[in-house]
């Protein structure tokens, strides 16, 4: 930046002036140059750190489930997956059938002959049989009869 101040010669002015002649005057002016220098003054430090802050919230969040419902197939049932009119899907479940064909079928002829063979066995057992005692008085004995067959 500079500034300008003017000035006049005192001494161009005095000569004039003493012999009314024309003389020769010297005019000068002040120039001011200012400019700008770095200079530290000082210090400035940044450091930085890490504050840690526990936090929590509570979150409410979907979680589907599946309802599952089992139902006999239709009498024309494709076997296709299907989207009900309540929105939930209809999936068929396979299984494999076994086709087991049972025939008869003659293996073998078995000829069966029947023989007696006489055997001896003894034969025991205990047999009961029931005696009757007779008693009678001595003034009746002798009306009282007796077979004797024991």
């Amino acid at each position: 930046m500079r500034l300008r101040k003017a000035r006049d010669d005192s001494q161009g002015r005095a000569a004039r002036d003493a012999g009314g002649a024309a003389g020769a005057m010297v005019r000068s002016e002040e120039e001011l140059e200012v400019g700008v220098e770095s200079r530290p003054v000082g210090a400035v430090s940044v450091a930085k750190r890490v504050e840690t802050e526990h936090v929590g919230e509570r979150v409410t969040r979907g979680v589907e489930h599946a309802d599952i419902e089992r139902a006999d197939p239709a009498e024309h049932d494709s076997g296709e997956i299907e989207t009900l009119p309540d929105g939930s899907v209809s999936v068929p479940v396979f299984e494999e059938q076994l086709v087991v064909e049972k025939r008869l079928v003659v293996r073998e002829r078995i000829i069966i002959r029947k023989t007696t063979v006489e055997e001896e066995h003894l034969v025991e057992a205990d047999l009961a049989r029931e005696v009757v005692d007779v008693d009678a008085d001595d003034s009746v004995r002798a009306r009282v009869h007796s077979d004797g067959g024991g």
